[in-house]
Parts: C-alpha cells; structure tokens; sequence
C-alpha cells in the first residue's frame, strides 16, 4: 500500500524498498523502449575540455557557438542560452579572469559550487525534484574513511579558494554532508560514444536503487535525463539502474559499490554469479594453469587496471600503448580474448589509438571486443551500443562502407531502445550513412 502523501510521477511511486531504504516502484507496465520519467538537471556543469564544441547552458554540440565576451572560456548557442546560465556563469566568469592558468577547481567542486548558488535563488522544491529533493540525499557521512574525508575536506579548501566572491558558505559540517551526498548522488554526462560530457545532480534519478540486472536506462537529451525501460516491468515492480560499469565479475562490481556507495548488491546476478565463469576465461591448453596461476593473474589484472588509471595522467600515449600491449600479452598467457580483463586493456589500447588517429589500430581492437562485449553485458547496452558506433564510424573513415553500414545499423537498434527512437543522437546517426 502507498504511504499516504508519498510522492508520485504518472505511473510511478516512491515507496520504501525491503532493506534498501528509498525506492521507486511501478504503478503500470511498461515495455522495452517505453519512456518512464524524464528529469531536467536541478544543475549541471559542462566538462572543460568540451568548451568550445557544447552549448555551455543546454549541452547543445554544434558548429559556431558564441564565446562570453569577458572570460571568452564558455560558448552559447545564442543570447537566450548566455542569459539563461549567467547565474551559474557568473561564479566562474571573474574568477577565470583573475586566475587564468591557475584556474582549476574539480568538476566536484564547479558542481557543488552551483548547488549552493542554486539553493539559494530557489529555496523550493523544483521541477527536478517531483519524489525526491536534493536536502534528502544519503550522504553516508559515518560510513567515510579518513582518505575520503580528507579528499572532501580538499575539495572545501578549492572551493572556498575559487568561488569566495559570489557565494554564502554554510558552516564546514554542512559542506563535508553536501560533497558527501554529491558524491554518492552526482551523475555523469556521456555522449553517444559514453564520452565525458559534464556533470549533473538529477534528484529524481537518483531515488532508483541499484541493480547489476538494471530494468530501466539512463540517457541523456542535452542536460534532461530520461529513464527508459530495457526489460518488462510489471506494476508493483521496482525500479533498478546500474550504478557501475557491469562488464565486470560480481567480485569487482561489489568492491566497486562497496567503494563509491556503500552497499553489497545482492540481485540475481551478484548471487547465481552465472556470468562469472565466461567473463573470467581461460585459456584452454595442454597443461590448464593451477588455480593459483590464475588468482595471481587475476590480481595483476587489477592492479594493471589501476596503474593505467593514475598512468593516463603522466605518460604519452605511445608509452600508455605500450602498457597496454605488455600487459595483454602478459595476461594472454592465461586468459582467453574473451576474458574481461583483456577485454578491459584492449578498449584502452582502442581509445589511445583513436587519440593518436591511429584508425587500423582502434578498429583491430574493437573488431576483437565487440563479440564478448555483446555476451557479457545485458540485452541493450550504452557500451554494447557505443562500441557499435565506434566501429561503424572507423569502417566509415576506411571506407569499408558495407561493414560501416552494418555496425551502424547495429548501434541504432540498441540505441533506439535505450535512448528512444526520435533522440537526436540517432538521426545525426542514421545521416551518416543515408546516401550509401
């Protein structure tokens, strides 16, 4: 029965969710495709290096935006755009001025940064906020070790570093709950081809609980999220995103969620781990490796995985490469091509090589990943769908125009699906091959 006053969007109710706490839960079917909720961002902030080729305000991508005459570091689509994102704007516009180079607060913190501007020009309930506000996040301050109070207590110092001028602080207590919640909370916004686009709070979104057999999606239509079903959902169903990357083995997701949420899953998945056994292949030869062979390699998968990470910051990228290269041929003593740590190095040695406009490279990487990639995520994927495009869009530039054709093709009915069928993404798509 639903608590009475508990807050609802057509078809959908807020409900508290057997050990988990907050939850949303459906109140009528809905099919593969089908729209749940939308929700505009409560705030957002366009990634840096994006500057120049998105509208700062909407996320538009397009040729020809106008520069901020002060600060000539954000880009509008037009006057309307500039006007409308001046009270965010403004937070940031001086302060590049004054600091120039030395400018370079984390996104956390231009996110946070806006919360607080935010919450004080609209002290009510807004229209991102329809089952849950932004005051009510988990920000799951008992559960923070001191490395992570340390990082926000970083974060406090660049904050009130870069934005004294324009914003009112609450105390130091209040700031470490309100990154802590942003931590937990925040979103990422990714592109077509799951590129780091900015950084958004969606309240409403962010009342889903986490699965590992996700029913619903998360998209993004310039700075609204939209939530489409990937599955059947039945009324009286809960509502589960994916919180994580699931390409990984129940071990590593849950050390992951453990890591940035706090929680063990236990969905079908996380208990059967029925997926475990492909994800982690090995290698069929003569003489099989002892269980202890592979235990060891599996610990130097993740490490490598980790050193890569910090690595991406200080090395080039013919020496980030050959990281790649070494430890695939280290691991591929042991593992199949198949095997989600190989898949793992070989998606980073296929993004170096598009960087370095190496397109031979990046499409023998993905023609490898694609196949695995397809079996081990779930039925529509972002990643399934975005490898997909990767590769059409590299057959495309070698004009392989059948095969380019056809991995295009390939991507628009997961994407169709996930992002829905009139989403802008996929008649710039479908425009990419409409004369071939």
């Amino acid at each position: 029965m639903r608590a009475e006053g508990a807050p609802r969007e057509e078809g959908l109710e807020r409900f508290t969710s057997p050990g988990k706490g907050r939850g949303l839960r459906a109140r009528q079917r809905f099919a593969p495709g089908e729209l749940l909720f939308s929700c505009p961002a409560y705030t957002c902030v366009l990634t840096v290096s994006e500057r120049g080729n998105h509208c700062e305000c909407c996320f538009a991508r397009k040729e020809g935006l106008s520069k901020c005459g002060r600060c000539k570091q954000a880009f509008y689509c037009n006057v309307e755009c500039q006007k409308s994102d001046w009270a965010m704007h403004k937070l940031e516009c001086s302060a590049m001025c004054v600091f120039g180079q030395n400018w370079n607060p984390s996104e956390t913190v231009r996110l946070t940064a806006r919360i607080l501007a935010k919450q004080k020009t609209h002290p009510e309930r807004t229209q991102s906020e329809k089952l849950l506000a932004v005051k009510e996040f988990e920000s799951h301050l008992d559960k923070l070790d001191n490395e992570k109070r340390e990082l926000i207590q970083n974060d406090i110092a660049a904050l009130h570093h870069f934005y004294s001028k324009h914003i009112e602080y609450p105390d130091n207590a209040a700031l470490v709950v309100l990154f802590a919640q942003v931590n937990c909370n925040g979103f990422t916004i990714e592109d077509e081809e799951l590129s780091h686009l900015g950084s958004a709070i969606f309240p409403d979104v962010a009342l889903m609980n986490h699965s590992c057999c996700p029913n619903v999606i998360v998209t993004y239509k310039g700075t609204l999220a939209e939530v489409r079903a990937v599955q059947e959902i039945e009324p009286g169903d809960e509502i589960f995103t994916s919180y994580i990357d699931l390409l990984y083995p129940t071990e590593d997701r849950n050390d992951r969620l453990r890591d940035s949420y706090f929680f063990t899953c236990d969905c079908r998945e996380c208990i059967t781990k029925e997926k475990d056994k492909d994800k982690l292949e090995i290698r069929k030869l003569n003489e099989p490796p002892s269980a202890e062979t592979v235990r060891d390699m599996i610990k130097y998968a993740r490490n490598v995985i980790e050193e890569f990470r910090r690595a991406k910051h200080y090395k080039s990228p013919s020496e980030l490469l050959e990281v790649c290269e070494l430890s695939l041929d280290k691991m591929g003593s042991v593992f199949e091509d198949s095997n989600v740590y190989m898949l793992h190095m070989m998606y980073q040695a296929m993004g170096v090589c598009l960087y370095m406009q190496d397109w031979d490279g990046a499409l023998r990487y993905g023609e490898k990943i694609i196949k695995p990639y397809s079996k081990h995520y779930p039925l529509y994927s972002l990643n399934v769908a975005s490898m997909w495009l990767k590769l059409g869009r590299l057959y495309m530039g070698l004009e392989n125009t059948t095969a380019g054709v056809k991995a295009l093709k390939k991507a628009i009915a997961i994407m169709e699906v996930a992002h829905g069928k009139d989403h802008p993404y996929i008649s710039e798509i479908k425009n990419e091959f409409k004369d071939h």
